[in-house]
């Protein structure tokens, strides 16, 4: 049996409350043939008569009634449905999904998620750890947090972070062990701790700077991971050199677990960014992360720069 029309059901409802086709015409901006031809389509659709008609009034047969009674029900579960879609319109609410860089994500959201959380109950945060390149649309995203380069084309970004120092590491004991390498070229003989890309499958360059310009070095490596906070682990066992940034090892450097070389070479990548396509970011929702993320200088400053140490 073919489905009634949500029209149909309307005009129904409109004839049974004014006991009239024209007065529900008139409410509902339709011809009164319209509205007789709907109501006439639904009783032949289900074999019942619905309504009783002659020249002085029209009226609910006991079929109609029931119909009456169960499609009124019917009706204001549905207002109540389209009621509720105004809490996301009007405020923060629902679920916010992320998805951000194992590391250096967590470092971002670490101190941000629980301050947005005490801000906005109603929404709840689902976070993704990957390092990998993400279909925001494709996967269900409302907003990625990647450094800037690995942001994809055609999606709005806004900065989170300075500039983010990066350094060539290695433990005290492997540098007694091999020596420190004075040029980037000497890393080919070298152990090194490389990070490859989940999808792509390669291996993320080693970028490097002298006279301005930007070249890369293919190191001697041993290990092969694709998880950053295991790359630093395997420095800190002395395992061979590793290209972090510096706020993932920042306590180490202070400590002296690690140590930089080829500081002169390292050059800073672009800083962290929030991504998102340009026709999500009037969700409510996504606005409140945005401007809190955006909001959070303490952030910035934290992650920018190299330190002290």
């Amino acid at each position: 049996m073919k489905p009634i029309s949500f029209e149909a059901i309307r005009i129904f409802l409109a004839v049974a409350e004014a006991r009239s086709f024209t007065a529900a015409a008139i409410r509902l901006g339709v011809t009164p043939a319209a509205a007789s031809k709907a109501v006439k389509l639904l009783e032949a659709q289900h074999g019942v008569i619905v309504f009783v008609r002659n020249t002085r009034r029209v009226a609910l047969t006991e079929a109609g009634g029931v119909l009456y009674a169960s499609l009124l029900a019917a009706t204001a579960q549905i207002d109540d449905a389209f009621a509720a879609l105004t809490r996301f319109r009007d405020r923060p609410a629902g679920t916010l999904r992320l998805t951000v860089p194992r590391a250096l994500g967590a470092l971002v959201l670490k101190g941000l998620a629980p301050r947005f959380q005490r801000a906005y109950p109603d929404v709840s945060l689902d976070i993704s750890l990957d390092d990998g390149e993400v279909d925001l649309l494709e996967q269900g995203y409302d907003a990625g947090i990647r450094l800037g380069q690995s942001v994809a084309q055609g999606m709005v970004a806004v900065r989170l972070t300075g500039e983010l120092a990066w350094s060539v590491v290695a433990t005290p004991a492997y540098f007694a062990r091999a020596g420190r390498p004075l040029i980037p070229e000497d890393l080919v003989r070298h152990d090194t701790v490389r990070y490859r890309f989940h999808r792509s499958k390669a291996l993320a360059p080693w970028a490097f700077v002298r006279n301005g310009d930007t070249f890369h070095v293919e190191t001697g490596h041993k290990l092969v991971v694709n998880d950053t906070g295991l790359i630093a682990d395997f420095a800190r066992s002395g395992l061979g050199l590793a290209y972090l940034p510096d706020i993932e090892i920042a306590q180490d450097l202070a400590d002296g677990r690690l140590e930089r070389v080829l500081e002169a070479f390292v050059p800073p990548s672009s800083g962290m960014f929030l991504y998102f396509a340009a026709r999500t970011q009037s969700q409510p929702k996504l606005r409140a992360f945005i401007d809190m993320a955006t909001a959070d200088n303490g952030l910035l400053a934290s992650m920018a720069g190299k330190g002290s140490a």
